[in-house]
């Protein structure tokens, strides 16, 4: 490199083209690089979680959690291996060493588990094996808001029209809502009556079931064209349902709204969010993997714009909180510091 000093010394203008030519060729490409909070790095933790609706945390430490880690426990290359169980719920935690592939560790994680399954109690949803992935944190949040209107209407607007809106933009995963009561026919069985007419809650469930149900009527064919059948047997209304035959007993018909009080209401609280101490829905915007963070939020700001033409009048969307803020930040300051640094380079 000594001859490029001796040019550059005996030429001072072409030093100088060279070098303010550098300096614009990188601030150009510069400002069309990627920003994200943390590199792409594939940490080789895997979480297996298992639910049993309705058991006490002892029973699922005991007969779920103190199980599954025996299986995963085998594996080579666990490095820590810990579980949180809470009612119904177990969570094992299998942290790998480094070296350890993510993949590999995943595969052989869900081996094991396929393995313990019959150890397991009956009754359990299958167990989920998840990687560990940063970028499944939610990067935005949006609230849905309605002064005055019913929290099932908002629920409604948010998840028929904005989550669906929003999870078609490029870059976005998922959008969780937080805080919905979505529609639910609540069926409350009076067991006095029940026992009154014989009849248990099994029967009055399998009713329900066997009569509000959609079924494949097969397929005709005639020459020219195939015509799909199918046995519409979904009841169309609250009556309709009141309406259902339980059991047919000493010549009459047990109907449902005899034995129960059949509600048009909505699912159980299982989560809440309130906006200047109304209820309102937000949204948890999840990125796909290994997309840019900056330019999904901004994408998703451009969509929410477009969504809140079409809202209904009343109905307002309020970005919550922006986990690009930090990232604008920091960028930001970094770039201050290159076009500080480039200026005193040039003096």
């Amino acid at each position: 490199m000594q001859w490029l000093a001796e040019i550059c010394v005996k030429r001072p203008v072409f030093a100088t083209v060279l070098s303010l030519t550098i300096l614009v060729i990188g601030g150009v490409f510069y400002t069309q690089l990627g920003v994200d909070q943390f590199p792409k790095i594939d940490f080789p933790v895997v979480v297996v979680t298992t639910v049993q609706p309705g058991a006490a945390p002892e029973d699922i430490e005991k007969d779920v959690s103190d199980k599954v880690e025996a299986a995963v426990n085998t594996i080579s290359g666990v490095d820590e291996l810990r579980s949180v169980s809470s009612e119904g719920i177990s969570q094992v935690i299998i942290q790998f060493k480094l070296e350890k592939n993510n993949d590999v560790a995943a595969q052989e994680v869900q081996q094991k588990i396929n393995l313990a399954l019959p150890d397991l109690p009956k009754g359990i949803d299958p167990p989920i094996v998840m990687k560990f992935d940063p970028d499944s944190s939610p990067i935005l949040f949006v609230a849905v808001n309605a002064k005055g209107r019913d929290i099932r209407e908002i629920t409604d607007i948010a998840d028929r029209v904005v989550r669906r809106r929003v999870e078609s933009v490029s870059g976005v995963g998922q959008a969780i809502l937080i805080g919905a009561r979505k529609r639910q026919i609540n069926v409350a069985v009076d067991p006095l009556k029940l026992k009154a007419l014989g009849l248990t809650p099994g029967e009055v469930g399998a009713a329900i079931n066997a009569q509000n149900i959609t079924l494949p009527g097969g397929r005709i064919d005639t020459s020219r064209d195939y015509l799909t059948l199918r046995v519409n047997g979904r009841v169309p209304s609250i009556d309709a349902m009141k309406a259902i035959i339980i059991r047919e007993s000493t010549g009459r018909a047990i109907r449902l709204d005899e034995v129960a009080d059949v509600e048009d209401g909505v699912a159980d609280v299982e989560s809440s969010a309130l906006w200047n101490g109304e209820p309102t829905v937000l949204l948890a915007i999840r990125k796909q993997s290994g997309t840019n963070t900056v330019a999904v939020v901004d994408s998703v700001k451009d969509r929410l714009a477009d969504i809140q033409a079409e809202l209904p009048k009343g109905f307002t969307l309020e970005v919550q909180r922006d986990g690009s803020q930090v990232i604008r930040t920091g960028a930001a300051a970094v770039t201050e510091h290159l076009i500080l640094g480039a200026i005193f380079a040039a003096l």
